[in-house]
C-alpha cells in the first residue's frame, strides 16, 4: 500500500524505493496478492476478491471481462475458489472456457491447458494455479496453513503407486470408521482393465486386512514386511480397505 503521510492513497504490486518507482498501481496491486494474503490477511484478501469480481462482472449476470488475459484468468478463478460461492465460482469457469482451452490428450493421459498462447509446451505455473483454483472450495486454501491436518502423517498411507501410468482419483483415511477409501485411474483407457499394485504403510499391524468395493465380497489382503500389499484394477471404482 503507499501511502500520502499518513493516509493509504492505493496499492502497488511492488514499491522500487531506490529509484521511488510504483509497480503496479493501482487495483492490480490488491487483485494480484490476495491469493497468497488469503491466509494471513483474510479482509484484505477478500477486499482483493470483491474489488476483482466487481471489475470483472462475475458477480452480475452479464459478460466476464479479463478472462482473455491468462494471467488476470487465472487470478480470478484462484479467488473465487476460495471466496466466492458455488454458483459464482461455475459461472466464471465456464465464461474462462473459451479462453483457458482445455485439451485431454487420450493416448497419453494428459490433461492441460493452453491459454489461447500458441506454445508448444503447456505454461507449467499457469496450469498448476488453475489446477489449484478448480480443486478449491471455499475456505480452503487459508485451512491449508491456519487449521492443517497433521494426524494424517499418523494415519495409513499409500506408497509405490505406479505413477504416471496409474494415478490416485481417492486415497482417503476414515478415522472414525477404520476405513481407507481407494480410486485408481489408469493413464490410458486402454489399461483401465489391468492389476495395478501398491502398498499401505503406516499400519500398527499388516495382517487381517480385507478389501471390498460395492461389488464384490471382502478378500483378505497380504503384507510385505510391515506394510499391506493391495492389488485392484485402475478403472476408477471404488475400493474400501479396512481391518477385520
Amino acid at each position: 500500500m503507499s501511502w500520502q503521510g499518513d493516509k493509504p492513497v492505493g496499492f502497488d504490486l511492488y514499491y522500487d524505493p531506490v529509484i521511488d518507482e510504483h509497480h503496479g498501481h493501482g487495483p492490480i496491486g490488491l487483485a494480484l496478492p490476495a491469493w497468497y494474503l488469503a491466509p494471513q490477511r483474510r479482509e484484505v484478501a477478500r477486499a482483493g476478491w470483491e474489488l476483482s469480481a466487481m471489475l470483472s462482472g462475475a458477480q452480475g449476470d452479464g459478460p466476464i471481462a479479463g478472462l482473455d488475459d491468462p494471467m488476470n484468468a487465472v487470478a480470478l478463478l484462484q479467488l473465487a475458489g476460495e471466496f466466492a460461492d458455488d454458483s459464482v465460482r461455475e459461472r466464471i469457469w465456464d465464461a474462462a472456457e473459451e479462453f483457458l482451452e482445455p485439451t485431454w490428450d487420450r493416448e497419453s493421459g494428459e490433461f492441460t491447458l493452453g491459454f489461447g498462447l500458441g506454445e508448444p509446451h503447456p505454461r507449467g505455473q499457469l496450469n498448476a494455479r488453475a489446477m489449484a483454483a478448480r480443486a478449491c472450495t471455499a475456505g480452503a486454501w487459508a485451512r491449508i496453513f491456519n487449521d492443517p491436518n497433521l494426524s494424517k502423517f499418523d494415519e495409513p498411507t499409500v506408497v509405490g503407486v505406479d505413477f504416471p501410468t496409474v494415478a490416485l482419483r481417492e486415497a482417503r483415511w476414515d478415522p472414525d470408521r477404520g476405513e481407507l477409501h481407494i480410486r485408481a485411474v489408469a493413464l490410458k483407457e486402454s489399461r483401465d482393465r489391468e492389476l495395478t499394485r501398491f502398498r499401505v504403510t503406516n499400519v500398527a499391524d499388516a495382517s487381517g486386512w480385507t478389501l471390498r468395493s460395492e461389488a464384490t465380497e471382502a478378500t483378505r489382503l497380504g503384507s510385505i514386511a510391515d506394510d499391506v500389499l493391495v492389488e485392484i484394477p485402475a478403472d476408477g471404482r471404488a475400493w474400501t480397505i479396512s481391518r477385520g
